[in-house]
């Protein structure tokens, strides 16, 4: 019977509603009279006023169609619908007065305000306990999930109202660190303790809690997360209230895993007053204009004031959406912005983009950098990290630019894959361009896996939760230091405006994670379950894969920790390390350049080999 009524169209809903709607009438005018008169059966005090019943019954239908009265859904309770009922009620009423004078009836005055009254009482009435019924009976099958609220503020108690419009889970309690809280009643929940929540989820009362708090920092957040998932619960962070109920299915409606929520610490407030300054009025040509790390540079150097900012990029589609995304913001500020196909290993081109342009400041984030591929595409990634660097280096020395700032990684150091060697190489040809500089001053950035760009594991395994899983992992025990695509561009400008040449700046960015868990975070916050050994009905497994080649199981960010040097911002430090020689360097170059001339990638293995420092060919582990 229940699942006919909840299917029937919804023009048949409107006429039951205002079918009952027009029977509630006739019921509220008899009890007006009944409370006039003081008796049950008052048949002989109104048998002259009988003929108002069928004319409350005619005019009833034009009020309700006007206020919309069988518009009002049973799930969707709340003031202004109870507006609407208060309106119908005091036009019943005066339509009652206006009849009773126009037929000339005997019925005291008194009727048709206690008409009002009563047909309020129980339209209002009856919406409300239709409601409370659907929620019952609807909560009462093996798909509504009971949930608790942690936080039982302003945000937790918005959500409570918007969760119970919904069929998936209903919401049974709060949880609350405030003693002031405890056994209080809040949007008609309890609020209990914290320490209640093992007993309630023992007696499976609970088995999803939401967490709605939107003011707590990130690291009491993890502390939560952590907390609750040794109770075995599902875990969800819910998005703001207007997007909540913004959806038809505010169960269903969660956030999207965000970067900051993985990294395990707080963000690092990288916002210096005096970074501006470096690039103010200043024309910067940012390669690799249209990757993860390049066009977040771009966005950021808005707020830094340039005069101009030229887009160098390789790929059409790339330089196509930062210039088409960049250019309005930019022309909002004032800052002129160029865009230009190229490559950085062809000399004459860079140098003509840079003459023409007049360019001041190389922010260069041009790079291969996935790990994999560039391991089984050698010569392309000698050639453009290695010798790409070398020539947009050298140009912006032989142009007397201001400054080049290299954006390099950790894998750059004690390297096992081709990737990380020749960073590592790019970092060694600016290290002794900068020795034979007389104006231009070079610089690198080293930093961690930045979550969110091309290729990182949360865009990856953020599909992978989509499709269901399984999440892959290549080793239990592989850890990555990890930092956000914000955090990484502003580094790189921090490390522009720091610079006081032959830098390696680096970001102290707390211990390193393991991916493992990482990937179960990511499960936990998107409101699944992670499935293994001790959970084996659990929403999504994690597949070890093994080490891919090149891949070690954990990453450095300095080759000498004895090598730190300390920056006017705490969190950003200077590594001072040794250098090739000129005539190295020079060498490397030369075996370089002829490996990739020949294509031989056993040369240009050997090359890395000799003269990067720690290489050594990886031994794949199971």
């Amino acid at each position: 019977m229940l699942d006919f009524l909840l299917n029937l169209s919804r023009r048949s809903k409107r006429a039951i509603f205002l079918s009952v709607d027009i029977l509630l009438v006739l019921v509220s005018l008899y009890v007006a009279f009944t409370l006039r008169f003081g008796t049950a059966f008052p048949f002989s005090q109104m048998k002259d006023s009988l003929v108002l019943f069928p004319f409350m019954l005619a005019v009833s239908v034009p009020v309700f169609l006007y206020t919309q009265l069988p518009n009002i859904k049973l799930n969707a309770i709340e003031n202004k619908a109870l507006i609407r009922v208060g309106v119908a009620s005091i036009g019943l009423m005066v339509l009652a007065i206006i009849g009773s004078y126009m037929m000339n009836l005997n019925a005291p005055r008194s009727v048709p305000l206690i008409l009002g009254v009563s047909f309020f009482c129980l339209a209002s009435a009856s919406r409300l306990v239709g409601n409370a019924l659907l929620h019952n009976i609807d909560h009462s099958n093996a798909r509504s999930l009971p949930v608790a609220i942690y936080g039982a503020g302003a945000a937790g108690i918005q959500l409570a109202s918007a969760l119970r419009a919904s069929s998936e889970v209903h919401p049974v309690v709060f949880i609350d660190d405030n003693p002031n809280l405890h056994g209080v009643l809040v949007a008609g929940l309890k609020v209990l303790p914290p320490s209640r929540l093992p007993d309630l989820a023992t007696k499976a009362q609970i088995k999803r809690v939401l967490i709605a708090i939107p003011s707590a920092s990130q690291n009491l957040r993890n502390a939560l997360v952590d907390k609750l998932r040794s109770l075995n619960l599902e875990i969800q962070i819910l998005p703001s209230y207007v997007d909540l109920v913004s959806d038809p299915n505010p169960a269903a409606k969660l956030r999207t895993v965000s970067p900051d929520e993985l990294l395990g610490r707080d963000n690092v407030d990288l916002n210096i007053p005096d970074i501006a300054k470096a690039y103010a009025g200043r024309t910067i040509i940012v390669t690799g204009a249209g990757g993860s790390i390049g066009s977040e540079l771009c966005r950021q150097l808005l707020d830094c004031g340039p005069s101009k900012i030229v887009l160098f990029e390789q790929s059409e589609f790339a330089l196509y959406e930062i210039e088409r995304t960049l250019r309005p913001m930019a022309e909002r500020s004032g800052i002129k912005v160029v865009a230009r196909l190229g490559s950085v290993t062809n000399r004459t081109r860079i140098e003509t983009v840079m003459r023409q342009e007049e360019v001041e400041i190389v922010l260069h984030a041009a790079a291969y950098k996935h790990v994999p591929l560039v391991e089984e595409n050698e010569i392309e990634g000698g050639l453009n990290n290695v010798i790409g660097t070398q020539v947009v280096a050298e140009t912006a020395i032989s142009l007397g630019l201001e400054r080049f700032i290299l954006v390099s990684t950790d894998k750059a150091v004690r390297p096992t894959n081709i990737m990380g060697a020749t960073k590592r190489m790019a970092e060694l040809v600016v290290q002794d361009l900068q020795k034979r500089s007389m104006g231009t001053r070079l610089s690198m950035v080293r930093f961690g896996n930045v979550l969110g760009s091309s290729g990182s594991v949360l865009p990856l395994f953020q599909q992978q939760i989509a499709m269901g899983g399984p999440l892959t992992v290549t080793h239990p025990d592989i850890t990555r230091f990890f930092m956000t695509i914000p955090e990484a561009a502003r580094l790189v400008l921090l490390a522009g405006a720091f610079s006081n040449g032959r830098d390696i700046f680096v970001l102290n960015m707390g211990k390193p994670a393991r991916i493992i868990d990482i990937a179960k975070r990511m499960i936990n916050l998107s409101g699944r379950s992670v499935r293994d050994e001790s959970n084996p009905d659990g929403d999504i497994a994690i597949e070890i894969t093994g080490l891919r080649p090149g891949e070690k199981l954990y990453e450095e960010l300095l080759i000498a920790d004895d090598s730190l040097r300390a920056t006017p911002h705490p969190k950003i430090l200077r590594a001072e390390e040794n250098s090739l020689s000129e005539i190295e360097v020079a060498g490397m170059l030369k075996d370089l350049q002829k490996a990739v001339e020949a294509g031989d990638t056993e040369a240009i293995r050997n090359v890395v080999e000799y003269r990067v420092e720690g290489y050594h060919r990886q031994e794949v582990v199971a």
